[in-house]
């Protein structure tokens, strides 16, 4: 009996730190969140789009002079969840917003944007873009830390219509190398998955 009362003095603070963080993020602190996944010289100048306290659209939470736009994870989501994509990626990020928005689902949506990169309404970069994302467990993400405990980070290079002839690079999900996904569309990316 002499070790009950360590335990129960130990309990609460171990349940505290397995809970889930499922309070509303501060504007601070989804800033703090969306930034993780780029690399850190990005950081400070990104533009980031996040939710206020009840709302369902992104707002802007800070702007930024910088190369990348960065997504607050959904508070409505299942999992934790914020990406950055370089600005030249902002028209069709921009335009699948505005279509789930409207209620287009699914493959509607990319069949929709695609139809219009194909009709010139539509522009997608004629370079190279990144997008850094992370994903993890909802509750992952501590904003006492600003960390993202067990998020999976993954990185991505936008490069309109190239194929595995184009690249050199296999259509196939390969461990620990990279591959080639939508090859021949206008969202054809090249995947950097450090583990699958």
């Amino acid at each position: 009996m002499r070790f009950l009362p360590i335990v129960l003095i130990a309990l609460p603070g171990a349940l505290r730190a397995q809970a889930p963080h499922n309070a509303p993020l501060t504007d601070a602190q989804q800033i703090a969140a969306a930034v993780l996944p780029l690399p850190a010289e990005f950081r400070a100048d990104a533009r980031v789009l996040g939710h206020r306290a009840g709302g369902k659209e992104l707002v802007t939470l800070r702007d930024g002079r910088g190369a990348f736009t960065c997504l607050a994870s959904d508070p409505a989501a299942t999992r934790f969840h914020v990406a950055c994509y370089h600005k030249s990626l902002e028209p069709f990020m921009a335009r699948g917003r505005a279509l789930r928005a409207s209620g287009v689902k699914d493959d509607q949506v990319d069949s929709t944007r695609f139809r219009e990169i194909r009709n010139g309404t539509l522009a997608m970069p004629k370079q190279p873009a990144a997008l850094y994302s992370l994903t993890g467990p909802l509750g992952s993400y501590d904003p006492a830390t600003n960390t993202a405990r067990g998020a999976r980070p993954l990185s991505v290079i936008y490069i309109s219509g190239a194929t595995t002839q184009s690249t050199g690079l296999t259509a196939t999900p390969t461990q620990g190398a990279p591959w080639i996904m939508y090859p021949g569309t206008p969202k054809a990316h090249i995947m950097l998955v450090p583990k699958m």
